[in-house]
């Protein structure tokens, strides 16, 4: 798979650290992953909540941090929608947020 805006994900382990390994992680593991629908997530990601639109919500470190991906899966890519911690998540609506550049 080819995630999109990693850059995203940089930025916010540098404002939360104790994000780092765990998005590396999971970046490590999505890049070597070949997700063609959601029931492939679901059986990587047993805990990822999948939403409408091919939206893709993963629990990181736990659950203290919510990922919020949009997946193209017929070419493989992943879009980073929203990344924050639990706190934040519970303010947005992940079916349409984005990020603001």
């Amino acid at each position: 798979m080819k995630i999109l805006k990693v850059a995203t994900l940089k930025h916010f382990w540098q404002n939360y650290p104790t994000a780092e390994q765990p998005l590396k992680l999971w970046v490590e593991e999505v890049k070597k992953a070949n997700w063609r629908s959601p029931n492939d997530v679901k059986a990587t990601y047993g805990n990822a909540s999948i939403l409408k639109n091919n939206r893709v919500v993963f629990n990181i470190k736990g659950n203290d941090f919510r990922l919020v991906t949009s997946i193209f899966y017929p070419v493989g890519w992943i879009y980073i929608k929203f990344i924050g911690t639990h706190q934040q998540y519970d303010k947005i609506d992940a079916n349409i947020v984005e990020i603001k550049d």
